[in-house]
């Protein structure tokens, strides 16, 4: 193999806050090698199974372009321990912590998250409690704020409730959670401890000098950002982060029922992180 190969990706087991992880490993070309490395943090429920393909996709990319990146499956998710019931806000964040320490044990420098989606709002979060372990944010469409999330999440087992006869309601199911119930939505179990955790999440400020790269997937060729969110990139701008942001033409491949991909994602992102 020559130092301009890039390896194939490796699956590996790290140690989680509360119990084994699964990871894809996606070692860079020795040749290529950049300063940088990053930690996937997925998407939420459904919306992970639906991304598998273009992570997989972008993090093969990145690698050949020299940026190791390692795709775990979080507590509770995919091919790690734990039932998706036992998942809890506060462990995924720990998952990540530790998914970055074994990142960087291989690879000395800086740690970088990228985040799709629920996975945005959670990476941004973790950079703004955690500025010396991570340096760089990759945001890919980040979820504005928990709350509304969980209401759309809600409305799956409505939907299932209308067609079967019955009538719920949002206000219900999060009467229910309150009263410490679990409930299933969409085949995914979720405690009211993590129903909590979301509604209580916020896409936070990361801190002043940090470097956020903001990708979003638009129906339109010129489109960019939509006004809420250019909104928001200002703020951070005017609060001293520094924010690259744009919207790229493609589908919303973590939400289509057939699986879709972005190819002008997947070209953006490497620039952005290979320059």
């Amino acid at each position: 193999m020559s130092d301009r190969a890039t390896p194939p990706p490796e699956p590996v087991f790290l140690e989680g806050a509360a119990g084994r992880l699964f990871a894809v490993y996606h070692a860079p070309s020795a040749s290529a090698r950049r300063g940088i490395a990053l930690v996937y943090v997925p998407p939420f429920a459904e919306e992970m199974n639906r991304a598998r393909r273009m992570a997989a996709l972008q993090a093969r990319a990145l690698a050949e372009a020299g940026v190791p990146v390692l795709i775990p499956d979080l507590f509770g998710t995919g091919d790690s321990e734990g039932e998706f019931r036992d998942a809890r806000w506060r462990l995924w964040q720990a998952d990540i912590r530790a998914a970055g320490d074994w990142l960087r044990a291989r690879h000395p420098g800086d740690i970088g998250l990228w985040g799709l989606r629920l996975g945005g709002l959670l990476a941004a979060e973790l950079a703004a409690i955690d500025p010396g372990r991570f340096a760089r944010v990759l945001l890919w469409q980040p979820v504005g704020d928990g709350k509304s999330m969980l209401t759309q999440f809600l409305r799956l087992r409505i939907a299932v409730a209308m067609q079967e006869g019955t009538r719920q309601t949002t206000e219900g199911l999060r009467a229910q959670l309150a009263a410490g119930n679990t409930l299933e939505v969409a085949g995914y179990e979720i405690a009211p401890e993590l129903a909590a955790a979301l509604d209580r999440a916020q896409l936070q400020l990361c801190r002043p000098g940090a470097t956020v790269d903001w990708l979003d997937i638009s129906g339109e060729a010129e489109a960019g950002l939509a006004p809420a969110r250019q909104r928001v990139v200002a703020g951070w701008r005017g609060a001293g982060v520094r924010v690259a942001a744009d919207a790229v033409p493609g589908e919303p491949f973590w939400a289509t029922q057939e699986v879709a991909l972005a190819p002008q994602l997947i070209g953006a992102t490497v620039r952005r992180l290979a320059a």
